[in-house]
């Protein structure tokens, strides 16, 4: 039963990626979480942990770049603003490629592991449907942001 909650949660997240891989910072965790989600051991290969660790260094980097811009001009709630909604996005893809890394040798190695993959797979699923519903958060955002599916 974990197995199978562990891959689904992956499956989630792969399909989460694919949706925002208009960004290219998206499509790297799509297809690295497609592979776990077909073969969770992937993950102990050196190739996709490099790949991995390199595009989380790299989410990191531009993570801390994106909060120190907000800390000095952030005019409102940080998701009516740009580079907040990228922000959670880089945290996002931060926290699951650190999860998915450190499920190497046992795909879910305990229960507290699964719960917070299982959080963190439908973090994206609820905050849509929440954005989605509360049309007054959306009147002020871009175009491009107002017609996500």
């Amino acid at each position: 039963m974990a197995r199978a909650l562990w891959r689904g949660c992956n499956a989630l997240m792969a399909a989460f990626f694919a949706l925002a891989a208009v960004q290219v910072v998206y499509t790297i965790p799509a297809v690295l979480t497609l592979l776990v989600g077909f073969n969770p051991l992937v993950t102990g290969n050196s190739v996709w942990r490099g790949v991995s660790a390199v595009h989380t260094f790299l989410c990191v980097a531009w993570a801390v770049g994106l909060a120190y811009h907000l800390l000095l001009h952030t005019q409102q709630s940080i998701l009516h603003e740009e580079e907040g909604r990228e922000l959670s996005g880089l945290v996002i893809i931060t926290a699951w490629m650190s999860l998915c890394r450190s499920s190497s040798k046992n795909p879910v190695a305990g229960r507290i592991q699964l719960a917070i993959g299982i959080v963190i797979a439908l973090f994206p699923l609820i905050s849509w449907v929440y954005i989605y519903i509360n049309k007054e958060m959306r009147s002020s955002w871009p175009t491009h942001c107002k017609t996500v599916i």
